[in-house]
């Protein structure tokens, strides 16, 4: 049954035919269909630089892409027809005014207009100016994809460009982790239970581990992220992202701008790390040669059309430290990186020993309770805390118990939705709730600008591990230094 309150609207993907739509975008829209999730007069508008065929061509690559994506119970032949309905394609160059008129043509009429940027951000600008001198401008929310920029000065001139056609209640910039089920949580888990938010704090909290590793190597995106590196492409947005939810005050209410000016608040807070300490406490690595799933997989100097000169960084490991009241003296250590174990996004909250210890010495290091949240995969939540072993003859010997929460099964759900199908939502309601303002972007590029000129300054190179691996050795010395440990129940 169509929700009613759910409005219509014309979705203008520009980039259609790239990666990220045939991957996300696409998969994500057919689950909406799939949920009855659409309005009957919500339209999409397929967009590519390059024409690739006709419509029935379009339709076919479509169709193999979301099989490889939607799984057997999710492929609904009715559906996918009611899918293919809403569908439209045009070829145009973006750069070139002629293709918006036939655009403006296509998303005529009073539904808002959404446009969608899954391209280089070099072309935002070109985009919004269009759009505007088509007549479409006044109706438009623009989606803008990361990266935007390499860094503070690129960030603001991409910015300035969109701001020029339209303003900041207008304009959505993604981060999809933002849009994950587990993230989302975190805002009720921290707010709506007193059992954490009296604890959340330095009195009570001993440090905090953030960690979203990937499998996976560069995929074939070698010109994108050689230039980048995994402190662009991942700290910059989406581990800051998930600091700022986990050490951000309570805001005053739920509305968009609020829960952005908390956000801003801590990252305004970050300690800078200073050039004297850049080499204790970040680590730069990147994978060679190594395994994955027991299969031989290349390094990264390795990898198609690699340069083999590259000093980017594939992984990185920092201590962040935030100047205010909750958290003095409280280390963040934060880790990504690529070719790692296992694909693992997880936040552990560490809390602290209780005052007056009364149990066996050999007990001690376990005397501790964790709050683990799972981004991916398995999204839940799990809180461990120290319980009596049972049987007899044991005494007081104590064990650690996970009370968990499997979001999946607790809530009779056959899968938990993905974020593109959240942020796409929101979005086609106009909500900016789970969307980077350009305030925080800024904020984020300027903390992690003087890593960067750091690294260029003493010219470093990454230092070396192994595919498979959690990364080198340097990063566990990083949290040694502090009599600490990376969670390693993994």
């Amino acid at each position: 049954m169509l929700n009613l309150s759910i409005a219509p609207c014309t979705l203008a993907i520009f980039g259609a035919s790239g990666d990220l739509a045939l991957r996300k975008l696409m998969p994500a829209l057919y689950r909406l269909e799939l949920d009855s999730l659409l309005h009957a007069d919500t339209r999409i508008l397929a967009l590519a630089r390059e024409d690739v065929g006709s419509a029935s061509v379009h339709l076919a690559l479509i169709e193999e892409r979301l099989r490889q994506q939607v799984s057997a119970q999710e492929w609904k032949p009715d559906v996918w027809e009611g899918f293919c309905r809403r569908l439209e394609f045009l070829s145009f160059d973006f750069t070139r005014a002629e293709g918006y008129r036939t655009l403006a043509e296509r998303a005529a009429g009073d539904h808002p207009l959404v446009a969608y940027f899954a391209t280089p951000a070099s072309v935002y600008g070109a985009i919004c100016q269009h759009l505007v001198d088509a007549g479409v401008g006044e109706r438009t929310r623009v989606v803008l994809e990361k990266p935007i920029g390499r860094d503070l000065e690129s960030s603001r001139a991409i910015n300035d460009e969109v701001a020029r056609h339209f303003p900041e209640n207008r304009i959505y910039r993604i981060d999809h982790y933002l849009g994950k089920e587990t993230v989302q949580n975190l805002i009720a888990l921290r707010f709506a239970n007193s059992l954490f938010e009296t604890q959340w704090n330095q009195n009570h909290i001993s440090h905090v581990e953030i960690t979203v590793a990937e499998k996976v190597g560069i995929e074939g995106r070698w010109g994108y992220f050689d230039q980048a590196g995994q402190l662009r492409d991942m700290v910059q947005n989406h581990l800051l992202q998930l600091l700022c939810l986990i050490a951000m005050d309570p805001p005053s209410d739920l509305v968009a701008d609020s829960i952005r000016d908390e956000k801003v608040k801590v990252l305004k807070a970050l300690e800078p790390i200073a050039m004297e300490h850049l080499a204790t406490r970040v680590v730069r690595g990147q994978y060679g040669a190594g395994y994955s799933e027991g299969k031989a997989v290349p390094g990264y100097l390795e990898e198609l059309n690699a340069n083999e000169g590259s000093g980017t960084e594939t992984f990185v490991a920092l201590r962040v430290d935030i100047r205010n009241w909750r958290w003095a003296g409280v280390p963040f250590y934060l880790r990504t990186g690529k070719r790692m174990p296992q694909k693992l996004s997880q936040i552990i909250i560490h809390f602290k020993e209780p005052p007056h210890y009364i149990f066996a010495p050999e007990q001690r290091p376990f005397l501790s309770n964790r709050l683990i949240i799972r981004l991916q995969p398995d999204e839940g939540i799990s809180l461990q805390v120290m319980t009596k072993d049972q049987g007899l003859g044991k005494g007081m010997q104590l064990r650690t118990v996970p009370l968990k929460l499997n979001f999946s099964e607790t809530f009779h759900t056959e899968r938990v939705p993905d974020a593109y199908e959240r942020l796409l939502l929101e979005v086609m309601q106009g909500n900016q709730n789970l969307f980077v303002r350009r305030d925080e972007v800024e904020h984020a590029w300027k903390w992690c600008d003087q890593l960067s000129a750091g690294w260029e300054r003493f010219g470093e190179r990454p230092r070396p591990y192994a595919a498979g691996s959690w990364g080198p050795g340097a990063a566990v010395a990083l949290i040694a230094r502090d009599g600490r440990s990376w969670y390693d129940d993994l």
